[in-house]
């Protein structure tokens, strides 16, 4: 994709994920690349060398100079892409910032269990077949 700002990595299999990914895709004029971390054709050699654990783990993107964003700076860059940076900007105000990062990372470590879908070990597992070595995932 070409002239794109930011890289936004997301998983697919997520219904929560998918209906944020729609909105922004909605209000995205091309400056967002949509790389969905759940298909099957998934590399990361192409992303950014995010393994699959890993970017299922936590929210992922990279800038086109390949810096790799995690968590609320994700939502901040892409919501900023989209102009409605004000949506997550308080998320980096002192005092709030962790905060905000804390209700993600609570967020992020329930995510599988509160959708329906099977832990982050065994979703690594069906989608290695034996063909890789889980990577565990990052804190």
């Amino acid at each position: 994709m070409d002239g794109w700002q930011f890289k936004l990595l997301y998983d697919g299999e997520c219904p929560l994920c998918l209906r944020e990914v729609r909105f922004l895709q909605r209000r995205d004029r091309g400056r967002i690349w949509f790389v969905d971390i759940a298909a099957p054709e998934y590399d990361p050699a192409l992303h950014g060398g995010i393994d699959f654990a890993t970017a299922m783990g936590r929210i992922h993107g990279i800038l086109p100079d390949g810096t790799v964003l995690r968590d609320m700076a994700v939502f901040r860059q892409v919501y900023a892409l989209i102009g409605l940076g004000w949506v997550y900007g308080w998320t980096q105000w002192p005092g709030f910032r962790p905060l905000a990062d804390w209700a993600y990372g609570f967020w992020a470590a329930r995510r599988l269990a509160w959708t329906g879908r099977p832990d982050l070990k065994t979703l690594t597992t069906q989608r290695c077949q034996g063909r890789c070595t889980p990577t565990p995932q990052r804190p």
